[in-house]
């Protein structure tokens, strides 16, 4: 189970301040990690770790490198992190140097807990906020790079890392998944990290035009060149002479249309309707696609030859169920740029709970469903953070109960995912009906959440790893009636406790049977 928010670094040489610390950002429901000195705190933030941190609360006076030397060495290595700066003095000349030194907020020892959370709630908006407008102003501009991405998926670097290459050269790239999971995003980011960054970035959803307007809006016409062409119209190849096109659902285009594609991508030239002589454009080509295109080309929709010619450099973008680990920088993300559109400054975060809840449904939408369910739950929302109320249709689909949600658990039930038992995790609940076709026959069984495909490096789970896991969710949810279970499972009673046996699972089976007869 991944942690339901941000991560906090705790910064001081102090053990005992910094266990009073990580105690009330664990109630507050967020991850921590800790640091005893300044010079730890500068590695941690310069290492591979610093992308994962997303607010820092920083001591003040701590041997070797202090407070100050800690924010002008991470302001130096253009760090932006928020930084709460606390100290046992609170002298107005003290405040100035640390806000000048690049500090977003101070507070003075001992902080009450309701203060530190209204601060590492409003520091996290404005940082998600400032994120938002930069990321929309650099794809706008088309600089868009691959670091404005947000991820803390392995199933994710493997995107990134392919995207990086393909960025470097002028390869024709096929970017397949699910619709929403952020493929224009890929493509974006593709764009402004190659040489043809801040160059024109062409999007067309192939599957929205009309057959009869396709070839005219890609390739463009002469005046007269049909009834109704009134004047020149340069299509969208020509728009993106010198940079990209981006060509959304390809796999929707005309059989007609295909043909004049594949001799753009062969010739680096296209033929405007109506126009006397080819014309030559400079474009580099990136593909989209919800469906499998191999599997067009074998129902005879798509041409064999143009497949292979946009299939040079696939890059496949996995479910946000695959990736539930980014839901947290996401929802924080949206909620910050929707509580602004929407007049609602209060709306400053989401309770632990809902972001538990968040984090067991399938999102069969992705990332663009997600988005709109952010975007109705801060409208909804009357408090100053999104609770489960605000989400009355995810808790429909997983048959989650309803209540008035309290403040965050005063026993920090909300666990750091550095060390957080099983014990801990919240109790499962399950999950709505989901299409065979969209889910694998393991995570279709399952009774709460689903069955991970991918383990916590990105690779395929063994298969007896998910056989161990489904058994012991039928044990539990059928209350050890072994017939039962074996009956569902679909096996016989001997091989059950062959298996049992095997995964050593005995006593479980005998334990939910005697609860069950009890």
């Amino acid at each position: 189970m991944t942690a339901t928010s941000g991560k906090i670094l705790i910064v001081d040489d102090d053990p005992i301040q910094r266990r009073l610390l990580q105690e009330a950002v664990q109630k507050f429901g967020y991850r921590f990690k800790t640091a005893e000195n300044g010079a730890e705190a500068v590695r941690i933030m310069t290492g591979p770790e610093g992308a994962d941190i997303d607010l820092m609360i920083l001591d003040m006076v701590m041997p070797e490198l202090d407070g100050i030397g800690v924010l002008t060495r991470l302001r130096a290595d253009k760090i932006s992190t928020p930084v709460i700066v606390q100290t046992a003095h609170g002298g107005i000349d003290t405040v100035v140097n640390v806000m000048n030194a690049g500090a977003q907020d101070f507070v003075v020892k001992p902080v009450a807990p309701e203060r530190l959370d209204v601060s590492i709630r409003n520091l996290l908006k404005t940082s998600a906020l400032e994120d938002e407008i930069t990321r929309f102003r650099k794809q706008a501009s088309g600089t868009l790079t691959f670091d404005d991405i947000i991820t803390h998926s392995p199933a994710m670097e493997r995107v990134i890392n392919l995207g990086r290459r393909a960025a470097s050269s002028n390869i024709p790239i096929l970017i397949e998944g699910e619709s929403g999971v952020g493929k224009e995003l890929i493509a974006s980011a593709i764009q402004g990290s190659g040489d043809r960054k801040s160059k024109p970035l062409v999007t067309v959803n192939c599957g929205a035009i009309p057959d009869n307007l396709v070839e005219s809006i890609l390739f463009g016409h002469e005046k007269g060149a049909f009834t109704g062409a009134v004047e020149k119209h340069v299509g969208k190849f020509q728009e993106a002479h010198g940079g990209t096109l981006f060509l959304d659902e390809v796999g929707e285009l005309p059989a007609e249309v295909q043909v004049k594609l594949l001799r753009a991508l062969q010739e680096n030239e296209i033929d405007p309707i109506g126009a006397k002589r080819p014309v030559k454009v400079d474009f580099r080509l990136i593909s989209a696609t919800n469906r499998r295109l191999i599997d067009l080309v074998k129902e005879g929709t798509f041409r064999e030859d143009l497949y292979y010619r946009l299939n040079v450099f696939p890059i496949w973008i996995p479910p946000l169920r695959d990736r539930l680990e980014d839901i947290p920088a996401l929802t924080r993300h949206f909620l910050a740029r929707f509580a602004a559109e929407e007049g609602k400054p209060q709306v400053t975060g989401i309770a632990p709970e809902a972001m538990a809840m968040l984090q067991r449904y399938h999102w069969p939408g992705n990332i663009r469903q997600l988005e709109n369910t952010v975007f109705r739950a801060v409208v909804l929302c009357d408090g100053a953070r999104l609770t489960i109320d605000d989400f009355p249709q995810v808790a429909a689909a997983i048959d989650y109960p309803i209540q008035p949600s309290a403040p965050a658990p005063a026993d920090g039930a909300q666990v750091a995912a550095d060390a957080a038992p099983a014990a801990h995790q919240p109790p499962p609940f399950p999950r709505d009906p989901v299409p065979p076709s969209s889910y694998s026959a393991f995570e279709h069984a399952a009774p709460f959440g689903f069955m991970r495909n991918l383990d916590n490096e990105g690779h395929v789970r063994k298969l007896a790893d998910i056989e161990e896991e489904l058994i012991r969710t039928a044990i539990n949810h059928y209350s050890g009636r072994m017939t039962e279970v074996a009956k569902r499972l679909g096996i016989g009673r001997s091989t059950l406790y062959r298996k049992l046996k095997e995964y050593g699972l005995e006593e479980e089976g005998e334990s939910a049977g005697n609860d069950a007869a009890a």
